[in-house]
């Protein structure tokens, strides 16, 4: 982690789009245009950690569908 990060005090946001794609976002901005939140705030460590216990399917939702596994 760069030294920036570890003095980083912004406030995150998880964010996911219509693929079931996240992201996080400054809780302090709107969000960007196809993405809503996901319920979870908090130090960018803390959102990407809950990004990656939650995210265990990386494939965009219209491939998993398309492979028949509609289930993450």
């Amino acid at each position: 982690m760069s030294q920036s990060e570890d003095n980083d005090a912004t406030i995150y946001k998880v964010v996911v789009n219509h693929e079931e794609q996240y992201s996080i976002w400054p809780a302090s901005r709107e969000n960007p245009l196809g993405w809503r939140d996901a319920g979870k705030t908090g130090t960018k460590q803390e959102c990407l950690e809950h990004i990656e216990q939650v995210w265990t399917d990386m494939r965009p939702r219209s491939l998993r569908e398309k492979m028949g596994s509609g289930a993450p």
